[in-house]
């Protein structure tokens, strides 16, 4: 058992299942099965890393339960029929070969169809908003018959009959996050007024009877749990009273532990919280729940480090915790944090760049923004170097220690080179509160090449530092700098840029006016208005944080609306004059702004020359991170994971 994080490590049980430690894998869907939802050869690679990796319990991502209108987003794994039980069998049959106990979650989308094809199905005819900008009127649902709501409750307690015998041994029902369940629990949702309408009894009437039809099918004692959202964070949707009224009606009808978390599609940034928002984000929901029935808890929601995690759970706040990105950030959690090894963790940041942009809005498969090997487990595996060479790595960013740690890794011989600190650009990415999630993920980087020995020279490297005898390959991460924009006083002494800013190399009056609202500009000015310093953003597209993923920006805008921080998009700055800024709408018409500094914040550029030199000189050489092209975190991650593992 774990000296550091005893309670997290110490035997649980859910109903007649005993699990190992209180950590259980919790569902997302990988967007890694077959088109049929047929189980992948990549999805089995997937589960047996994790399943290696120490998690105590994996409830497999949500399975849809009809050929209907219950699927909901693409390569979704499928529980509805017999030809999907081989399988999910082998599925099961290889988690429980790695140690862990594998379960499933069964689920009907409701109105929250990513695919947004028609049938779309619900309590009533309110749409999901972001699909209704999609696909206009077809994003309007069919309001269910009474009829049909029967049939849903039978394909429920069919698919769990088929999880039974594809060798499972818990399963939970999908009754959280804006799903079908939802749709009826939820007032903004359920506008009907039959007796699935109305009052909490009503509403709660199809969570009723899907679990009497499992019951009925599966019988009394097989492990059956639920997630609920706590609340779902619309304005006229339920509160958490309603949902520990919920959990006691289906206590009694058997259910065996609640698994809670909050939000849904609408609410998105409650649902899968970004690094703007607080860690342990819905874990205030378990507590509440928690006291109120007799069943076990499972917390789940940016839990992100194992502290956190022992403490929910020696503070009595739950009695096991879900993780979800966590453990595609690195698959290995439990077994470093039950062997103590916490700093070996590599942490989520909560970017939600791989698991949400590019695997819902992009259909790329689930991948992450600090572990290029999630979604491709067995392909990227690092091999010993043969031979072994002398690796310079130029630059100490995020990129430039990734490529260090994996060619240490390798066996080869690295040299770091950094002229002034570890971390990069990650060290002013940092600076804001609201992006404190990166700082743990620098220090594990930092962290990593110390134990691995990596060699580290605090030195400037010129072209000739790199002698062709001294190296077998050289990798270039020189990071990118600020774009200077060819504005009339631009060089004046009040200006400056965000780099400078954040770093704390230039002092700000307090009238600042931030030129480009991209990614680092609004943050930059987000964090002086959180200051108290009278803001203003000019930027030339129609809006800001264009290159922002959907859960930040609805953060952030929401954090901007509680300061006095001013937008002006659509602009153009002509002049920096002594006293602020000119600037011009698409309509000719000229404004002034006044301030004590102006900081620019218009883009990187990259900076290729060490590398052009080098290459000229014959030496072997490659470049990544934002020396390749500026980009975000999970660009200099991927980039410097692929380019140091063939080395």
């Amino acid at each position: 058992m774990s000296q550091k994080f005893p309670h997290l490590f110490s035997p649980a049980a859910i109903g007649t299942l005993t699990i190992k430690n209180r950590v259980l894998k919790a569902p997302q869907s990988t967007g890694m099965s077959n088109m049929d939802g047929t189980v992948s050869d990549r999805l089995v690679r997937h589960y047996r890393e994790i399943a290696r990796g120490g998690t105590g319990l994996i409830v497999v991502e949500y399975a849809y339960v009809d050929t209907i209108a219950s699927k909901s987003a693409h390569c979704q794994l499928g529980i509805c029929d017999t030809e999907h039980i081989p399988g999910l069998a082998w599925l099961a049959r290889i988690i429980k070969a790695e140690g862990s106990i594998p379960g499933i979650q069964i689920e009907h989308c409701g109105r929250q169809k990513f695919l947004g094809t028609k049938p779309i199905k619900s309590a009533s005819r309110v749409p999901w908003p972001t699909l209704l900008a999609n696909h206009g009127l077809d994003a309007v649902p069919e309001e269910l018959t009474v009829e049909e709501i029967h049939e849903i409750v039978e394909r429920f307690g069919d698919a769990a009959v088929r999880a039974v015998q594809a060798g499972y041994e818990l399963v939970e029902i999908h009754g959280a996050h804006g799903y079908l369940l939802t749709n009826f629990f939820s007032p903004h949702t359920n506008k009907r007024n039959d007796y699935y309408g109305g009052s909490l009894e009503n509403r709660a009437r199809i969570y009723v009877e899907i679990v009497r039809n499992i019951r009925k099918k599966i019988g009394p004692r097989f492990p059956l749990t639920i997630r609920l959202s706590g609340t779902d964070y619309e304005p006229d949707g339920f509160p958490v009273e309603d949902t520990i009224e919920l959990a006691k009606i289906l206590e009694k009808e058997g259910i065996d532990a609640f698994h809670i978390s909050g939000g849904d599609h609408h609410m998105m940034i409650h649902q899968v919280t970004p690094m703007a928002l607080p860690v342990c984000y819905n874990t205030w929901a378990a507590e509440r729940i928690k006291k109120e029935v007799k069943v076990p808890v499972i917390a789940s929601g940016s839990i992100t480090l194992p502290e956190f995690a022992e403490e929910i759970i020696a503070s009595g706040k739950a009695d096991f915790v879900g993780l979800g990105r966590p453990l595609w950030a690195d698959q290995y959690w439990c077994k470093k944090a039950e062997d103590d090894h916490p700093e070996d963790i590599r942490p989520c940041i909560r970017c939600n760049e791989g698991c949400l942009e590019r695997t819902f809005f992009r259909y790329g498969g689930v991948t992450c923004g600090v572990n290029p090997t999630i979604g491709a487990e067995g392909l990227l595996d690092l091999e010993k170097a043969e031979p072994k060479k002398k690796v310079a790595v130029v630059g100490g960013g995020p990129a430039g220690m990734e490529a260090a740690r994996v060619c240490a890794l390798r066996g080869h011989e690295v040299t770091l080179f950094e002229k002034e600190r570890k971390g990069g650009a990650l060290n002013e990415a940092s600076v804001p509160d609201f992006k404190a999630d990166i700082r743990p993920f620098m220090r594990y980087l930092i962290t990593q090449i110390e134990k691995l020995k990596v060699k580290v020279l605090e030195k400037e490297v010129k072209v000739d530092t790199i002698s062709p005898h001294a190296f077998d390959a050289v990798i270039v991460a020189s990071g990118a700098s600020p774009i200077i924009p060819p504005i009339p006083g631009v060089d004046k002494k009040h200006v400056t840029d965000a780099l400078e800013v954040l770093n704390k190399k230039r002092e700000c009056g307090k009238k600042v006016v931030v030129i480009g609202g991209g990614l680092v500009g609004s943050e930059t000015a987000l964090w002086l208005a959180e200051q108290g310093k009278d803001v203003t953003v000019v930027e030339m597209e129609a809006e800001i944080m264009k290159d922002v993923a959907v859960t930040d920006k609805l953060a952030y805008m929401d954090k901007i609306a509680a300061t006095s921080m001013e937008i002006l998009t659509g602009r153009k700055v002509g002049e920096i004059t002594n006293q602020g800024v000119s600037i011009q709408d698409i309509r000719g018409m000229t404004r002034e702004i006044k301030a004590d500094t102006v900081v620019l914040a218009v883009g990187l550029k990259p900076e290729t020359a060490l590398y052009e030199e080098l290459k000229a000189k014959g030496i072997p050489v490659k470049l990544i991170g934002d020396a390749m092209t500026p980009g975000k975190i999970f660009d200099a991650i991927h980039t410097a994971y692929r380019e140091a593992r063939i080395i």
